[in-house]
């Protein structure tokens, strides 16, 4: 594992102080949202012995069961739906040991109006429901994203956004964004205890492993492969040729843990909002290559045919269910493994860069090949058996 700075071990351990009272561990981390696709990278790394801020106790709050390929985790694992306010203060208020919160979860409404009032709702039940039960929590992360510059995925082409490279610094869209919401909830409610600092990260189309998340670009691409090679058919881009042939920057869920984790013990970090994205550019057309090599699929690339994965792949259900069977995979829902509408918006556009000159002039230094990072997250939903 490549950390931010030489030395950031041994200073982070240094500076870090309070935490569990046993004296057991130097912090207590809160992960809202461990299943999704940067919770279980902060479920993996967090617990790490050589984790700054260390050594880490790590509770993960999800709503649903936990499922098998998160069980290995050492976290104390925590059934909560964060939408419910009863439910919510009940359990989390019971943590009187964090010290810091990993918010990293959001729900996906009809529309950008009940976004706002949904996931605003959540943040808030958490916030309420931690900071005055937790007298040694010190610090927020709040994860939201790149939407904060070019607006909900509603107004797509209908607003005027500002110009990429992205920075931290330009001004919020005249439109409603949930992630707004959350950015003023957040500044509220920090408010109520003296000392406590936050952080805002905000990084682009993740490239990580979780069957559940809603935005899974790497897991739901080598569900379309699998589909394509088990039909025998050639795995087409489904996207523009401003998608295929321009330059693209990603962020992989592993440094989005390492960035929040930085920004959590490093008091050059504090208050501040951050870009998040691996440090290079890429083009889809390279990509395409190992995904087809991976799933043994010789014959693919890209047509002017203006292709919907969510049209494709509306009927393949039953496909998926087949391959499952024959595979002997992990059983999973096609609708939550595909996210076909996420793959059509950010694959049906040109290429959006942000900056990470903040970060950087803050003391963040770490980064990731885009390449090794696709092939290594593919790799990985195959070892967990999700895929074939």
């Amino acid at each position: 594992m490549s950390w931010w700075w030489a030395g950031a071990i041994a200073a982070a351990k240094k500076k870090s102080e309070g935490g569990d009272v046993s004296g057991k561990y130097q912090s207590v981390g809160l992960i809202i949202g461990v299943t999704g696709i940067v919770g279980s990278s902060l479920a993996e790394i967090l617990p790490l012995p050589d984790t700054p801020g260390g050594p880490w106790k790590v509770y993960g709050v999800a709503r649903r069961p936990r499922p098998t390929w998160n069980a290995d985790h050492p976290i104390e694992y925590i059934q909560c739906d964060v939408s419910d306010f009863q439910e919510t203060q009940e359990k989390l208020s019971k943590l009187t040991d964090v010290t810091h919160i990993f918010y990293v979860t959001w729900t996906s409404m009809a529309t950008e109006a009940e976004n706002c009032v949904v996931n605003g709702d959540m943040l808030r039940n958490v916030l309420n429901s931690t900071i005055l039960f937790a007298p040694n929590l010190k610090h927020i992360c709040l994860q939201t994203g790149r939407k904060h510059y070019k607006g909900p995925f509603e107004s797509y082409g209908k607003i005027q956004t500002h110009e990429p490279p992205f920075h931290e610094d330009l001004p919020r869209l005249d439109v409603p964004n949930f992630y707004y919401i959350l950015e003023d909830i957040l500044f509220e409610e920090v408010e109520k205890k003296e000392g406590l600092t936050w952080s805002v990260h905000r990084p682009g189309v993740i490239f990580g492993f979780s069957p559940y998340s809603a935005m899974n670009i790497v897991g739901t691409l080598c569900v379309y492969a699998a589909i394509c090679k088990h039909e025998d058919v050639p795995l087409r881009f489904p996207g523009s040729i401003e998608a295929w042939d321009g330059y693209w920057d990603v962020s992989d869920a592993d440094l989005v843990a390492e960035h929040q984790i930085w920004a959590s013990v490093d008091p050059f970090a504090k208050n501040e909002a951050f870009n998040c994205s691996n440090g290079d550019v890429f083009k889809w057309k390279h990509l395409w290559k190992e995904l087809a090599e991976r799933f043994e699929i010789e014959n693919y690339g890209f047509k002017e045919e203006n292709l919907s994965l969510q049209e494709m792949m509306k009927d393949k259900g039953p496909v998926w269910d087949e391959i499952v069977r024959e595979k002997g995979l992990v059983p999973t829902k096609f609708e939550e493994v595909g996210q076909w509408w996420f793959a059509d918006t950010v694959l049906g556009k040109g290429s959006l860069l942000d900056s990470m000159n903040k970060s950087k002039e803050h003391g963040f230094l770490g980064f990731r090949n885009t390449k090794s990072s696709f092939v290594s997250w593919i790799n990985k939903m195959k070892g967990y058996k999700i895929v074939p």
